[in-house]
């Protein structure tokens, strides 16, 4: 939401025309991102003519301030989602920054291919307001992931598996 949708558009602002079609993920109670996202794509429609994308929704698997024990639940329940739609998007590459939405459909893509459905490549980006701790989907992803970056290199010193490219955002 927000902040977080920000930091990957402009990351998607760099990638060419070869990553299409784009398919975003977005908590169902999300309201500000869908905007962003048809504004960032209707404006890529004016340089790429073949632009394509889809929005799909999901169960948030944590709201701010859930408790623990109840996050448990709801993140699996967000899990249980996303297996079907991973599975129908089937994504060569999942590309996401933080928020807890992408941890269920990191999860689910890693399943997949521990089930030798489809082997998807995980790059997660540690948000730039991380400078020296991860966010609680940095913790949980950094052993999903298949490149781990991130944007300060305190955070690169303490986690060995990271990759430090400098401020991508």
């Amino acid at each position: 939401t927000g902040g977080h949708t920000t930091e990957i558009l402009r990351l998607l602002s760099c990638l060419s025309e070869s990553y299409s079609p784009r398919h975003y993920v977005l908590a169902d109670s999300d309201k500000m991102s869908e905007a962003k996202i048809r504004s960032f794509e209707q404006k890529r429609a004016e340089t790429f003519s073949k632009s394509q994308f889809t929005l799909d929704r999901i169960p948030r698997s944590r709201e701010v301030r859930q408790s623990w024990i109840s996050s448990v639940l709801t993140t699996l329940y967000s899990i249980l989602y996303s297996l079907p739609l991973t599975y129908k998007r089937k994504p060569d590459l999942i590309l996401c920054n933080g928020p807890g939405t992408c941890v269920p459909i990191c999860i689910s893509a890693f399943l997949l291919g521990l089930l030798r459905i489809k082997r998807t490549t995980i790059v997660y980006v540690e948000s730039i307001c991380r400078v020296e701790t991860l966010s609680l989907s940095g913790k949980i992803l950094y052993y999903f992931s298949d490149y781990f970056i991130v944007q300060w290199p305190d955070l690169k010193k303490k986690y060995a598996k990271s990759v430090y490219l400098g401020r991508i955002v």
